[in-house]
């Protein structure tokens, strides 16, 4: 882009800033050298995930074969010169290094063991080569364990070199087996393996939920790489929670042992379950909380002996969240939620509730919270010292805080990355395809705006700003997200959590889906969606999740006629038999799209063990016919304004304007 003197002299302030990091002709020349060529190379991998809901063990294995692409690259490589079994070996070392070499220590003749470690470098550095091609030097250093740096950048420069150079490149590797540091060079070239095959990854949403593992995934994604989060409803969820919401720590309880996972709660984060265990017991102790039962001990067995103590903790819990969502409600009318206020419907004597004239029989008629008390959404003593306590283990969570500051930093509502709209759930929409207005703080909003006011708002709930007023306006807004009717992470009429646990009427367990969930199967909705987000309506796609894929019923996840692609393929145990698969990767690398359809994950011990891996199905290959660069990326986009910037200092120095130092 050609620059004039008068526009160079007019930016001189900020290039005398640019200047002291590229204080001569030269510096400045080789920069601009290194990211022209930067933008030659052909993208990077992105893997978009969805709707994980705390299945860890899925999820991590997943990650560690890189959806099957390691797998894919294995057999390109080493093709039938390899058997099929080694080839599984070899996958299974690399997806699982630490285990699998102890495997292979007792399985080996140990007189053989130190040929299997040379071959087995020989492998995994022509496979590391093979995946490091898209990353300019400078990159892969930074992706290396420091302790290895060295001898993997020799390796990979020498894996292909001139037959005069093969003794140096195995005298490398004949000295790491000498001084015994085979399998810590296996383990690392293995990670390195990981972090080149995916570039970057998406999770658009729903790390949390009923599976046991949501906060080894947290873990897992505190050391990861590179990776964005747009935030999911269960996220939301315990968000709200963490930053001090006691409707949603109620929720996050209820939720957590109506499906027998706590692990998450006391083994994750340390939450103290006992004073709710003490309040349900004296308030419940003489009820079989028969209507309470929790769903599936699966996910915990043990908890199974503690099942009608179990049954008591959820009754406790649901009636404290009734009671404390109803605070909430009473206090935004323009939540326009006054229908989801129950309590005060009920005839706690007669054991029946009152809902638009027709009177209905509880299910469960035993409260005796709601007894002789003035205002049913009051908590009594006894409970509302059970929250203090649970909002204090809340607060100081060393770990949960953590994962939830990683929330924050690594996640949005949504993202717009490479022509690509990711959000995890819906867009607030009127039945004719215009967006809807939703007010929020006295003002209304609509479509992207909407978007990011409540992103905004989402940070206020835990970053305070705006005064003590505001600050609580925004924690109890994370309520709404979780369960208002035009909060983009729910979007339906209601959410019948109470008709569910005390009517017998499945009428009224309905919840009518938002206008979105339509419209967006149509092209022309989905176009208007990508221009409002700034995104080219031609060549551009909505990626998001949330509503599981049931493609045991011939459901597609490709909608729109492929402008909206559905990532939610069930991660989740309960939710196989709603799909008949095991969950969706999106891959999009250099050569264009693939929807990736897993199978079931059967454990990581036979996957250590006998090599069981998931198999993947592609369902969808939109590769383009010019392969992809940096250059056509929104990380180009960026490239070339810094080269735009040195092209100008290059200009400022030759003419004086500026002095090289």
């Amino acid at each position: 882009m050609p620059f004039t003197i008068e526009e160079v002299r007019a930016d001189k302030r900020y290039l005398e800033l640019l200047s002291e990091k590229f204080p001569t002709i030269n510096s400045v020349s080789t920069e601009i050298i290194n990211l022209q060529a930067i933008m030659s190379l052909p993208k990077g991998t992105e893997h978009f995930l969805s709707d994980i809901h705390g299945e860890a063990n899925a999820f991590n294995h997943v990650l560690r074969n890189a959806s099957g692409q390691i797998r894919r690259k294995v057999i390109d490589i080493f093709g039938m010169a390899m058997r099929d079994s080694d080839k599984r070996e070899l996958c299974s070392l690399i997806y699982y290094p630490e285990e699998k070499l102890e495997l292979v220590k007792r399985q080996q003749n140990p007189e053989d063991l130190d040929d299997w470690y040379r071959m087995t470098i020989h492998q995994l550095v022509e496979l590391a080569r093979f995946v490091n091609h898209k990353y300019t030097r400078s990159k892969l250093q930074k992706l290396l364990d420091p302790e290895f740096a060295y001898v993997i950048t020799e390796l990979l420069n020498e894996a292909k070199a001139e037959p005069d150079r093969q003794d140096y490149y195995n005298a490398i590797i004949n000295s790491v087996v000498e001084v015994g540091r085979s399998e810590a060079l296996i383990i690392s070239i293995c990670y390195l393996i990981h972090r080149l095959i995916i570039d970057t990854l998406h999770i658009v949403g729903d790390i949390f939920d009923r599976g046991p593992g949501a906060w080894q995934i947290m873990d897992t994604l505190t050391r990861y790489h590179n990776f964005d989060i747009q935030w999911g409803n269960h996220d939301i969820e315990w968000m709200g929670a963490a930053a001090g919401n006691l409707a949603l720590i109620a929720s996050v309880l209820r939720v957590s042992i109506r499906y027998a996972n706590v692990e998450t709660l006391e083994e994750g984060y340390g939450i103290n379950l006992l004073p709710l265990a003490n309040l349900a017991m004296e308030v419940y102790g003489d009820d079989p909380c028969t209507p309470w039962q929790t769903k599936d001990f699966d996910n915990n067995p043990r908890l199974k002996r503690s099942a009608q103590l179990m049954a008591k903790m959820h009754k406790a819990i649901s009636i404290i969240q009734f009671k404390l969502e109803g605070q909430i409600i009473r206090r935004h009318p323009e939540y326009q939620m006054d229908d989801r206020l129950m309590l005060d419907k009920i005839d706690p004597r007669a054991g029946t509730i009152t809902l638009d004239g027709k009177v209905y029989e509880l299910l469960d008629k035993n409260l005796p919270s709601l007894l002789n008390v003035s205002d049913p959404y009051q908590l009594c003593t006894r409970e509302q010292e059970v929250m203090d306590q649970l909002a204090h283990s809340f607060r100081n969570s060393a770990e949960l805080q953590k994962h939830l500051r990683l929330l924050y930093q690594k996640g949005s509502l949504y993202l717009v990355r490479n022509g690509n709209l990711l959000f995890h759930a819906a867009i607030p929409m009127n039945p004719d395809g215009t967006f809807e207005d939703v007010e929020i703080d006295g003002q209304t909003y609509r479509g992207r705006a909407l978007f990011d006011k409540i992103d905004q708002m989402i940070r206020d709930a835990y970053f305070p700003s705006g005064g003590d007023k505001h600050h609580q306006d925004a924690l109890d807004y994370m309520l709404y997200l979780w369960c208002g009717p035009k909060s983009p992470l729910f979007n339906k009429d209601k959410m019948t959590t109470f008709e569910r646990y005390f009517i017998d009427d499945q009428e009224l367990y309905k919840e009518k889906k938002g206008a979105f969930f339509e419209l967006a199967n149509t092209k022309e909705v989905c176009q208007s969606i990508l221009r409002e987000f700034g995104l080219d309506k031609n060549s551009s796609h909505i990626i998001n999740g949330h509503v599981p894929v049931r493609t045991n019923r011939g459901e597609s996840p490709i909608r729109a006629e492929g402008i909206r692609l559905v990532i939610d393929g069930g991660f989740s145990k309960p939710y196989h038999a709603t799909t008949g698969i095991s969950g969706y990767t999106l891959i999009f690398n250099s050569h264009g799209l693939q929807l990736v359809e897993h199978e079931h994950f059967e454990s990581r011990e036979k996957a250590i063990v006998e090599g069981v891996d998931v198999h993947s199905h592609v369902q969808l290959e939109d590769f383009k016919y010019n392969r992809i660069h940096v250059r056509d990326t929104d990380r180009g986009k960026e490239l070339q304004l810094q080269i735009d910037d040195l092209q100008r200092l290059l200009m400022a120095y030759r003419h004086g304007i500026i002095k090289e130092k």
